[in-house]
């Protein structure tokens, strides 16, 4: 008997302040175009913090260097372009510093990098990928922060796994 196991999909995203403006980026979604942080999904063999800083060049062209974690939150779908109503989210986010611009393409389907104040975030809730975007960006102004160290990643995630 195929009992099916419940699986939350899990995403990374980077929260990166500047002078008061955060990096946001504007992408098609399955619902029209949304505004979200650099994010995306955990891909297998990698670990949280390879996954934001392979998102964050992916989706702005910037290396990322993550300095701590924001926060860890749990969302059902509102918008996506991939997932079904159903779907959970359990999103990682990090702060961190921006680095170098790269020449190269941005992910298919993101439109352009822009940066807004928390002002200007708030006040087009309508257009966010989740309502995480804003809680994201809340949790960084408050000063939430946990270190690097809290997460862990066996060795055996980018290698082969021994019974």
């Amino acid at each position: 008997m195929t009992t099916d196991v419940w699986k939350p999909s899990v995403t990374v995203a980077a929260i990166i302040e500047r002078d008061g403006r955060f990096l946001m980026i504007e992408e098609h979604a399955g619902d029209g175009l949304r505004l979200n942080q650099p994010a995306g999904h955990l891909e297998q063999g990698e670990s949280l913090i390879q996954a934001v800083i392979r998102e964050t060049m992916e989706e702005s062209a910037h290396d990322f260097t993550p300095t701590a974690l924001v926060g860890m939150y749990m969302s059902r779908n509102v918008s996506s372009s991939r997932a079904t109503p159903e779907a959970t989210y359990l999103r990682f986010a990090f702060a961190g510093v921006l680095g170098q611009r790269h020449e190269r393409a941005l992910d298919e389907g993101i439109v352009r990098t822009l940066w807004m104040s928390r002002d200007e975030l708030a006040a087009c809730p309508h257009l966010h990928r989740s309502p995480l975007v804003l809680q994201c960006v809340d949790d960084y102004i408050n000063g939430q922060r946990a270190p690097l160290t809290l997460l862990y990643t066996a060795s055996n995630v980018n290698g082969s796994i021994h019974d």
